[in-house]
């Protein structure tokens, strides 16, 4: 048979293709220890599970092997502890055969500071010549079984050994995910307490739109509906369920959604005051612009809130008897009512820019998930949530404006003298804007321009100096 010359093998057939990953070893056999072993399975790991009970543990990944924890870690040089912290006690009876092996410790705890040392800590006391790795903790068995998603690809870890959290990074690696190293076993309660958190990132944002809802709500149920009962006797309080939330929900949203753009345009004139981009910024203005995106998200939940409770408007009992008995009174009067084409401008330009607004707002919502956003480019990224972003806090201020139109004028929109609702909502949108024109005047925006590409006034004046001295 002839050979042909142009084709021309890129490995050798014996060598990577041949080469076979050394087995691996997983200490129970629950959901997170099947989902493990699973998931090794499919990256070309051999898995060998150590059980209590070999022949009756259940059903187990195919392909896999179970035997007694003696043999299974014998087997293996890496070991997976997937049990829970208060058997770990057999495991000291098991130190000769875990001499020397990596032991990776995935437990968790059910609330923090259960115990006086870190399940890892522990667990290196129970077998002092074994290397003891904290990692894979923060995953969920389901995680395991469907791969690393956009939301959830970070492994962490820590050990005292670097190499083996070196080959405990390899399989993570190897896993599909990206592996961060967080120190030596010390930093094991802080891993340990990563998944005990609800929601860290959330907390200031949720803070901050539970305190508006409620200060709003009570603000407006003393306006609308005590104050009518008090002087005029009529009980309006049914206004609480749909008309009363339907006035505080785009109040909230509104103003946290300038609460996304007001720390920039903060950090914007403190970074053209001092000269300079290299100084940090203080630590409240660094935590508001962490929790931007968080803020920006709930903004858009209460925005389409607002959206589905103005839905239903038509179809309310209130809406319908009024209509009815207006109608019904003009028709006894034998009257029409004029056509007013300065209210129907109003009108249609409220609900025009409140369209354009909550579709621009849907738009930075869906590029703030990481699965659309990772698929932009950062100049995509940036003019979306930047460019975009002021528009649709433009359009949704401007309907917050027509909303209220001249009614601020009117004596009776201040019962008890009170301002409006909508008025106050408007004060902080209509600061972000302002501050922002003012950033984009010519001369103030190639100032800010050239301070953030890194020039700096202090080391500008010490040159100018220099010169002059030589």
């Amino acid at each position: 048979m002839s050979k042909n010359p142009e084709s021309v093998p890129l490995c050798p057939l014996n060598s990577a293709a041949a080469t076979e990953l050394e087995p691996l070893c997983i200490f129970g056999t629950g959901d997170l220890g099947r989902s493990l072993g699973q998931r090794l399975l499919q990256s070309g790991y051999k898995v060998v599970y150590g059980s209590r009970k070999p022949h009756s543990c259940g059903p187990l990944p195919p392909g896999t092997q179970a035997m007694s924890h003696s043999a299974a870690a014998q087997s293996a040089a890496l070991v997976f502890i997937c049990i829970h912290r208060e058997h770990y006690s057999f495991l000291e009876t098991l130190a000769p055969q875990l001499q020397g092996k990596v032991l990776v410790d995935v437990s968790n705890n059910l609330k923090k500071n259960l115990y006086p040392e870190a399940n890892a800590e522990y667990l290196q006391r129970l077998v002092p010549g074994a290397h003891v790795v904290k990692a894979f903790n923060t995953l969920s068995a389901w995680t395991l079984q469907n791969g690393p998603s956009d939301a959830n690809r970070q492994v962490y870890l820590c050990g005292n050994s670097a190499e083996a959290k070196q080959a405990v990074a390899e399989t993570a690696t190897k896993l599909g995910f990206t592996v961060l190293d967080r120190g030596s076993l010390s930093a094991a309660r802080e891993l340990e307490d990563f998944p005990l958190q609800l929601f860290p990132e959330w907390r200031l944002p949720l803070r901050i739109a539970v305190g508006l809802t409620a200060a709003f709500y009570f603000f407006l149920l003393i306006r609308k509906v005590i104050y009518t009962y008090v002087q005029k006797g009529d009980d309006i309080s049914f206004r609480i369920m749909v008309s009363l939330a339907n006035k505080v929900f785009p109040i909230v949203s509104l103003i946290m959604l300038s609460l996304c753009y007001l720390p920039g345009v903060i950090a914007a004139f403190l970074q053209l005051y001092r000269g300079t981009k290299y100084r940090r910024f203080p630590d409240w203005l660094d935590r508001w612009m962490l929790c931007r995106k968080q803020l920006g998200l709930l903004a858009l939940a209460f925005a389409f809130l607002h959206v589905l409770y103005t839905l239903i408007i038509p179809i309310r009992y209130y809406v319908r008897n009024r209509i009815t008995s207006s109608t019904i009174l003009l028709i006894k009067q034998n009257k029409t009512s004029p056509f007013d084409s300065s209210m129907a401008w109003r009108s249609d330009s409220f609900l025009s820019f409140g369209i354009l607004g909550f579709g621009l707002y849907v738009l930075l919502g869906i590029t703030s998930l990481p699965s659309v956003s990772n698929a932009l480019s950062w100049r995509e990224f940036s003019f979306v949530q930047s460019k975009l972003g002021y528009l649709t806090l433009f359009f949704c201020t401007l309907h917050t404006y027509l909303y209220g139109w001249n009614t601020f004028l009117k004596p009776t929109s201040y019962p008890w003298y009170t301002p409006p609702g909508y008025l106050l909502c408007l004060i902080v949108p209509t600061v972000v804007l302002v501050l922002k024109l003012l950033l984009l005047v010519p001369c103030v925006d190639r100032s800010l321009t050239r301070i953030r590409q890194g020039w700096d006034r202090a080391n500008k004046v010490d040159d100018g100096e220099k010169s002059l001295l030589a």
